[in-house]
């Protein structure tokens, strides 16, 4: 019985060791997100160089943290900006696709990242929709300010996150 209980006990340590955590991002927080034509490498570049370029216009976004407002307004007085940033980016490319700005609510896909679960749903957002608007995309919050390269969806593995008991279970099992 005591075998048993120690069986169990370590499958509960187990699965808990590999659950997803959710974590909410603010309600009155602003994503931003470029979408890329699709998963090819070429088109993947592309989008990487379109969230390049924009930084500096992104980094100039008044982000009044007591006063989502401003932010907003900073957000849509840089719009023009960001369009012709884009135009100027895929125009250097030699590409001739299209692309959507739309600053509103938008859907976002449920998403898990480096194991933290972010929910599905309409989200107050700024969102750059490369030609078909069907590859992987750059991600963040741009308020509160948490906007990180680190929103990119890619594999990383320069970083391991291990777990003291699940090395040993490892070790031992």
């Amino acid at each position: 019985m005591k075998k048993i209980l120690i069986y169990l006990l370590m499958l509960i340590v187990i699965l808990s060791l590999f659950k997803s955590e959710t974590i909410v991002i603010p309600k009155n927080s602003i994503r931003f997100r470029v979408i890329a034509n699709s998963n090819k490498e070429k088109d993947q570049y592309i989008k990487k160089q379109v969230v390049k370029k924009l930084q500096p216009e992104i980094s100039t976004i008044n982000f009044t943290p007591k006063n989502i407002e401003l932010t907003r307004a900073s957000i849509k007085d840089k719009i023009p900006l960001i369009s012709d940033n884009v135009k100027r980016t895929l125009k250097e490319l030699n590409q001739k696709e299209t692309f959507k700005i739309n600053y509103g609510m938008n859907y976002f896909p449920e998403k898990i990242y480096k194991g933290v679960k972010y929910e599905e749903g309409e989200y107050e957002s700024l969102v750059i929709e490369l030609g078909d608007g069907l590859g992987d995309n750059f991600w963040c919050v741009l308020f509160p300010p948490l906007c990180l390269l680190e929103g990119e969806e890619q594999q990383n593995t320069d970083i391991e996150y291990t777990s003291f008991i699940k090395e040993i279970i490892n070790k031992y099992f």
